[in-house]
């Protein structure tokens, strides 16, 4: 991880914040249905309960949630069931006054970009399922929820709202794959059908490095960078996180040429997203 991704990682933390606070208040109605579940004032909750969360893990001072049993929920969470703990944590986090909500994502904000300014962003915090997340991981997370809820609270509101590419790609390059390089923990659900054969899927995008990821006897890991691959990806990425998180579906994505599949095996695919994909409730 480069320096220059440490400060893009910082600046997209602070500008993102800035337009999701302005979004927010901009919306005329916050009971108005962002998702199937969730009301513009829960997505904003929401986007509030993850900055909460990354400051608690960021800073050994910041006050405990009021969410009983947080941490061994947390560390028993993997991606298909990280609605449930979502559930769980909103039905204690009842504040849904859109001021007091972004007074407190701002102030959250603020100190998480400063109990972070002298810190190694290479150095890893414990995630959900045990997972170790980069500082810089952390940070490309927050951006990514910021990102993804306001483009389902802009669509509720009829407003505009910006994923800049550049943006979204720090989900990709500082979390995601850091985070499998490091140790992704228990996070993969561990009861879905492993494919038999190996598989390859090399990742590629304008804003990011390109990483080829591979799946092999029920593991993921980062392969070097002049590995073989059956399976090419190139994307758009703030196409491709709304495709991941469920929000695009996959034909449309690929309609749009926002996602294109290619290389010697590609069918293998569908194996290899069975078993490393993100929180859809979509696909669930």
């Amino acid at each position: 991880m480069t320096q220059d991704g440490w400060m893009r990682a910082r600046a997209a933390v602070l500008e993102t914040g800035r337009r999701f606070d302005a979004l927010v208040r901009s919306a005329p109605d916050p009971a108005a249905m962002a998702t199937a579940e969730w009301s513009i004032a829960d997505s904003a909750a929401h986007v509030l309960s993850i900055g909460s969360l990354c400051l608690l893990l960021l800073d050994p001072d910041a006050p405990p949630l009021p969410v009983p049993g947080l941490r061994e929920l947390l560390s028993s969470t993997n991606v298909d069931t990280v609605a449930d703990t979502n559930s769980h944590v909103m039905r204690h986090l009842t504040e849904r006054d859109l001021r007091a909500v972004l007074r407190d994502l701002r102030t959250s904000i603020e100190r998480i970009l400063l109990v972070t300014r002298t810190a190694e962003p290479a150095s890893t915090v414990t995630w959900l399922g045990n997972a170790q997340v980069t500082v810089v991981g952390v940070l490309a997370h927050l951006v990514n929820e910021m990102l993804v809820h306001g483009w389902d609270i802009a669509r509720a509101a009829r407003l505009p709202w910006r994923m800049p590419d550049a943006d979204a790609a720090l989900f990709f390059d500082l979390f995601l794959v850091d985070m499998i390089r490091n140790d992704y923990g228990a996070l993969l659900n561990p009861s879905v059908r492993m494919p038999r054969q190996r598989i390859a899927v090399q990742f590629r995008s304008a804003h990011t490095t390109t990483a080829t990821l591979v799946l092999h006897r029920g593991r993921v890991v980062v392969a070097p960078p002049d590995d073989p691959y059956d399976v090419s990806l190139t994307f758009r990425p703030a196409r491709f996180n709304l495709m991941l998180f469920g929000r695009v579906g996959a034909l449309r994505a690929a309609a749009g040429r926002d996602v294109i599949v290619g290389g010697p095996r590609p069918w293998r695919l569908r194996a290899f997203l069975r078993v490393v994909h993100m929180p859809n409730n979509a696909r669930a």
